[in-house]
């Protein structure tokens, strides 16, 4: 009982009425009307705001409406003052895609620049959800060289990947091979449809989709296989022009919403890989290192630090 109790009280009649009851009319800036024994909305109130009638706001409360329209949970989100993540989490409740309006982020949130700027010489690059590159660190760029010659806007690991014509897009100056290509581009393909579902209104990234699908007959291929997933881990191998080839994990962090993707390269513990790696490290590249900066909406002048080649 206490479980479905719960359950109850998560779902979409208890949410909307939790959100109605957190509303005063003071807030609302509301004309003072008769006296009232709760502080919150009347639900005659929310169906004039909302333009629908109060016996359907009593039935959604209760649980006998179950799958309002898009437009009804527009309305009723906009009536109760909704941030947009509580907007989007009505329409799930209600059995709806949330809109999506949003543009691919570029911004990497405190929080997250806090942990990249506390991993000390760990290998780390920060890429938008259209694999564009938007931050690196020093260990990135004595790894895989540094990627700051680059025009910004041609940082980008799946233009990298799926060359266009004569177009030498490189974010990573060291020779990389990658343990499975077939797999790992398959990931990056199916890693941009995602995206696209996710941003389906971001200008540049249909540009870059529209750009590989005409231009690039391999990603136009596993494009047109339609696959959904994520890019989370790879092996590489890179030809350091110091200490010669060194393996690494690629591993791949999302940063929820914004879809970040936070690409780390280590080497496995106790081997010469390891070894190499931190020679690789020590000796740096004597490039920039600005591991304080964003880019700003596709600029690309991230930090001006570090990346790799057939990444």
């Amino acid at each position: 009982m206490g479980g479905m109790a719960a359950k109850e009280g998560a779902g979409l009649g208890a949410t909307i009425r939790a959100w109605r009851e957190r509303l005063t009319p003071s807030a609302l800036e509301m004309p003072p009307g008769r006296p009232r024994r709760a502080a919150g909305l009347r639900r005659e109130e929310l169906a004039e705001r909302a333009g629908v009638s109060v016996d359907y706001v009593v039935r959604l409360e209760q649980g006998r409406a179950t799958a309002p329209s898009a437009q009804v949970v527009t309305a009723l989100a906009g009536a109760l003052r909704l941030t947009a993540a509580e907007r989007d989490h009505l329409h799930r409740m209600a059995g709806l895609a949330p809109p999506n309006d949003a543009t691919v982020p570029d911004h990497i949130p405190p929080g997250v620049r806090r942990v990249l700027n506390r991993l000390g010489d760990v290998a780390v690059a920060v890429f938008a959800a259209d694999w564009q590159m938007i931050w690196w660190n020093a260990g990135w760029a004595a790894l895989v060289g540094d990627p700051s010659a680059v025009p910004p806007e041609l940082r980008n690991f799946a233009r990298e990947r799926f060359p266009v014509g004569r177009d030498d897009v490189r974010i990573a100056l060291w020779p990389v091979s990658v343990n499975d290509q077939d797999s790992s581009d398959l990931a990056i393909v199916s890693d941009l449809r995602r995206a696209s579902g996710r941003f389906p209104h971001d200008a540049r990234l249909a540009e870059l989709i529209r750009v590989l699908t005409t231009g690039n007959p391999a990603f136009a291929r596993l494009w047109a296989g339609g696959v959904v997933a994520a890019h989370r881990e790879d092996g590489k191998t890179i030809e350091h022009p110091e200490v010669g080839p060194v393996k690494v994990d690629c591993d791949v962090l999302t940063d929820g919403d914004s879809e970040l993707k936070i690409v780390i390269l280590t080497a496995e513990p106790g081997t010469e890989d390891e070894t190499r790696l931190k020679r690789a490290l020590a000796a740096g590249t004597g490039t920039r290192s600005d591991t304080d900066t964003d880019t700003g909406s596709g600029s690309g002048s991230a930090s001006e630090s570090a990346p790799v080649s057939a990444f």
